[in-house]
């Protein structure tokens, strides 16, 4: 066992590392203030304290290098927007934390720091498998490893920066959250309502089709009433017309075919006697991919539980394909109606080839719209022009999706006539012109006014339901038989059920009037009629299944465990929402990272280039 550890040490040490970098920014992280450190300036103030360019720098590439991490797709320049204000608030909340530890005198000791060491390891020395036995996590294992003389030192200082870090933050966090308690009441209540169930019959009466558009005439006064008394619905913001070029980044059906091949080799190596390890270290091959042990039929997306399903035992299929690429399956056992399977993913994604040429491409546009207008831009290169309108609130471009940095642009800096830099996000290239900005207003009545005489209409149609409905009610529960009543009022009773208060319920809905009824009811005890997605209900509850409260005794004290840490992450939110609002905060970010781009170039280049 010491022989793997001693083996392992200098791996362990590498990935130990590399994960201090990303630990969590109040329980796990190491103090990013930067105050040792010296960058380009400072980029703000926290209540009269510096926020230092290596601090922002340091948190803006542990979240650059977590989210690169997450996808296969290089990281865009929305991306990129986002991760700089991400990285700045984690900035400002380390400073803020460690000046709440510092008003609270809150310190910690060195034998809580060895304590913490020897029996709270960090998470990553959790899932290292030199630290387990049988698949778990073994105490033993790494306190083994603390006191082998192959620990590097380094790796002790950090583990004590680590646990100096760390510790601090648990008590202030014990601190922040000491008031909280869950009763055994309410983990009942939350138990009841994920395990309780009825079944109900119901009557909907659909005003919406029931009642002709004759019945709920809508007069010009009650629609000039409504206009004035709701103008706010009819508020519009401010918008900005463009011109926009887009680019689509989707891969080509020759990228899908390259993909295609690339699967048909991987099978065809299998079939050739090659190893299924060496196969899935192939850079082609995708996330996911591997065993997919034991699995009944519902549990995949049709098109790969059909191949696989009908696969031979132990032969590779042929590539199949799904959202997620294209699939080679190998059965390794069928019992029953079960499977168990692995299979090496190939993700649809474009070929070197592919990528140079959309890159070239976007390079080129912008290039040509430094010196020339939009439209002779796109012209010259074969691209489409398209009108688009964006507001903060609705930033989208059909082809393109969210362009927020191109709304940002077009709404903030930009003059009428002016052409944008080339903007990326995850769907395409795009590149705006600005045509003219729109200050807020509201909708004019006249344009309103079929949305308006709809809404009233359909309210009218609403109120007569309800009052039909009422008088069905009325009659069931004088002793009408439903099936009589609603047939001779040619409506239709419906089943549903068994359902649990959070459950989504066909023909219902979910968390609405509807269901809330449902459970208020006794059995056999019909409801008032009741309002819920644009629709009038009469439910009938028919059948009662109790929450097991034996099943809840069994699971109370991790449920409550599970309950109590929702509640401190919430707090801790709050908590750390409300120093912000109490703080002076500067931000100095535009002026001091944007210094030295004024003088700069416009042209830039994507990619690889």
């Amino acid at each position: 066992m010491m022989r793997q550890m001693r083996e392992n040490t200098k791996w362990i040490m590498l990935a130990t590392a590399a994960a201090f970098v990303g630990l969590m920014v109040f329980q796990w992280g190491m103090d990013i203030t930067g105050r040792s450190g010296m960058g380009p300036g400072e980029l703000g103030k926290v209540n009269g304290e510096p926020v230092l360019y290596d601090a922002y720098n340091l948190s803006y590439r542990r979240l650059y290098d977590q989210l690169q991490a997450q996808q296969a797709d290089a990281i865009t320049s929305q991306q990129v927007s986002e991760l700089e204000d991400a990285a700045w608030e984690d900035a400002v909340s380390q400073i803020l934390i460690r000046q709440e530890l510092e008003r609270r005198g809150i310190q910690v000791t060195d034998d809580e720091i060895r304590s913490a060491a020897r029996f709270s390891p960090p998470p990553e020395f959790r899932t290292n498998p030199a630290f387990q036995t049988d698949g778990r996590f073994d105490i033993q294992k790494y306190q083994q490893f603390l006191s082998s003389p192959q620990v590097d030192d380094a790796l002790l200082l950090q583990l004590e920066a680590y646990y100096r870090d760390v510790i601090p933050r648990g008590k202030l966090l014990r601190q922040v959250s000491a008031d909280l308690y869950v009763t055994d009441q309410q983990l009942w209540d939350a138990w009841r309502d994920e395990h309780e169930a009825v079944e109900v019959r119901y009557i909907p009466l659909n005003p919406a089709q029931r009642i002709a558009d004759s019945v709920a005439a809508v007069s010009e006064a009650e629609v000039e009433r409504y206009y004035r008394a709701h103008l706010d619905e009819f508020a519009i913001p401010e918008q900005a017309q463009v011109q926009v070029v887009v680019i689509d980044k989707t891969p080509t059906a020759a990228d899908t075919a390259a993909s295609l091949e690339k699967a048909r080799e991987i099978r065809q190596a299998l079939l050739d006697g090659a190893e299924w390890d060496d196969i899935l270290e192939r850079p082609e091959v995708g996330e996911g991919s591997g065993d997919l042990g034991w699995f009944t039929r519902g549990r995949m997306v049709p098109e790969f539980e059909e191949a696989a399903f009908a696969a031979r035992v132990g032969r590779p299929t042929e590539p199949v394909q799904t959202s997620f690429g294209f699939h080679v399956i190998e059965v390794l056992e069928k019992a029953g109606d079960s499977i168990r399977a692995r299979h090496a993913l190939v993700p649809i994604q474009r070929t070197e080839a592919s990528e140079l040429d959309l890159l070239t491409l976007a390079d080129s546009l912008e290039t040509l719209g430094e010196t020339m207008p939009l439209a002779d831009a796109a012209q010259a290169l074969g691209l489409p022009v398209v009108p688009a309108t964006l507001s903060q609130e609705f930033a989208f471009v059909a082809g393109a999706g969210r362009v927020s940095e191109g709304a940002d642009w077009a709404l903030e800096e930009a003059e009428p006539g002016e052409v944008s830099p080339v903007f990326e996000n995850q769907q395409a290239f795009y590149m705006m012109e600005l045509q003219e900005v729109r200050p807020a207003g509201h909708i004019p009545l006249e344009d309103a006014r079929a949305s308006i005489e709809q809404t009233l209409r359909f309210q009218k149609k609403l109120d007569m339901a309800m009052e039909e409905a009422r008088g069905i009610v009325e009659r069931i529960r004088a002793g009408e038989a439903m099936e009589n009543v609603a047939a001779e009022a040619g409506l239709e009773i419906r089943s549903a059920g068994p359902f649990t208060r959070g459950d989504f319920v066909p023909g219902l809905g979910r968390l609405n009037a509807a269901i809330g009824a449902a459970f208020g009811l006794n059995e056999g005890e019909v409801s008032d009629p009741v309002q819920a997605n644009n629709n009038v209900f009469i439910l009938q509850q028919t059948a009662y299944v109790p929450a097991d409260s034996a099943a809840w005794e069994a699971q109370k004290d991790e449920q409550r465990a599970r309950l109590m840490a929702s509640l401190q992450q919430a707090r801790l939110q709050a908590w750390l929402e409300g120093l912000r609002d109490a703080a002076d905060i500067v931000d100095r970010r535009a002026q001091v990272l944007n210094q030295g781009q004024a003088d700069q170039p416009r042209h830039q280049q994507f990619g690889i280039f």
